[in-house]
């Protein structure tokens, strides 16, 4: 039997039939130059074979897919905001005009031009409802739009503001903030930080080169940081003998509005975090590992999205990849 410590997944990873794990896997892990021609290829073949084209394809001429007002309640996970997500998670060119199109209909009918906060749902004059700002959104939006180039953009530097603004990391440890957008929606609001919320808003701001980071977005970084680390980041803070819920310990690709263990700890050791209070994750991670050093797709969303994405309880190339960064970046 193979043993995991030594057994090469790199090679499985660089297969072409996945083009966007092989593009991640050559800078991501092998440090390959972007003007490689290796790299510049996977590149172009992520536009023009497997998922992203696909996803496209039933793009309407909007730049919206479903029905337009539906572009995030009534169409999980297959309307526009989820497109989005999973079009940047997968490595698609922000310059091609069909994902350019989607991010400015997403910026017209999502953000709130009152806060600058991101809607689940629009209006009849355009933009988000302000009332339906969510924090989670706004981040998954936030993160979509800096990989695709948009970090300049005043509309998503409004965005930013937004997350540096009304970001929260209670632990029901004092009395809530009140007013907007705090008394709008227990679920996200509530005395306790939304776990997912806070991954979500961690990752957007973890997405800007550190050279452009205001000082505002590196102490919300700093405050969301400690907040997981309180956490050991994926348990109860009171008990860290249990898991915020079950599904933060099951490893997934592509995350929706929800997160988990694996994408919290990568941004932290990507972030430069070698915390003793990350081990715990670590540990847990690496308990998955197979004796091929592979992970397997623990949970999906397929069946809900337009296209299936990897099949669950297989070997997953994306939570491999994601989880052999994510350990080399912590030192393991």
């Amino acid at each position: 039997m193979p043993d995991a410590e030594k057994a090469d997944p790199i090679p499985w990873l660089l297969e072409e039939e996945n083009p966007s794990v092989r593009y991640f896997t050559l800078i991501d892990l092998l440090a390959v130059p972007p003007t490689d021609r290796r790299v510049r290829a996977a590149r172009k073949a992520v536009m023009e074979k497997g998922i992203v084209p696909r996803i496209l394809a039933g793009q309407k001429k909007g730049g919206y897919w479903e029905k337009a007002e539906d572009f995030y309640q009534r169409t999980k996970y297959r309307g526009t905001v989820w497109q989005l997500i999973i079009l940047a998670s997968l490595g698609a060119d922000g310059a091609d005009p069909r994902v350019r199109r989607a991010c400015e209909f997403v910026l017209r009918a999502s953000q709130d031009r009152q806060s600058g906060g991101f809607s689940y749902v629009g209006t009849p004059r355009g933009g988000g409802q302000h009332g339906g700002v969510i924090p989670c959104l706004t981040g998954n939006m936030v993160w979509s739009l800096v990989r695709f180039g948009l970090l300049a953009d005043p509309r998503v530097e409004r965005g930013i503001e937004w997350l540096t603004t009304y970001a929260r990391f209670d632990d029901a440890d004092g009395a809530a903030p009140k007013g907007w957008p705090y008394d709008n929606r227990e679920n996200c609001w509530g005395k306790h930080t939304c776990h997912s919320a806070a991954a979500k808003i961690l990752k957007a701001l973890a997405a800007i080169p550190g050279k452009k980071r205001t000082a505002a977005v590196r102490r919300t970084i700093e405050a969301a940081a400690e907040y997981f680390l309180k956490h050991h980041i994926h348990k109860r803070s009171r008990d860290l003998s249990k898991p915020v819920k079950p599904k933060w310990t099951k490893l997934e690709f592509p995350l929706m509005w929800d997160g988990n263990v694996l994408e919290v700890f990568g941004i932290l050791a990507g972030l430069g975090y070698r915390d003793s209070r990350m081990r715990d994750a670590a540990e847990l991670i690496l308990s998955k590992r197979d004796e091929h050093g592979r992970w397997l797709l623990e949970n999906t969303y397929n069946g809900k999205f337009r296209v299936d994405i990897e099949k669950k309880g297989k070997p997953s190339k994306w939570v491999t990849l994601q989880a052999i960064k994510a350990l080399e970046d912590y030192g393991i």
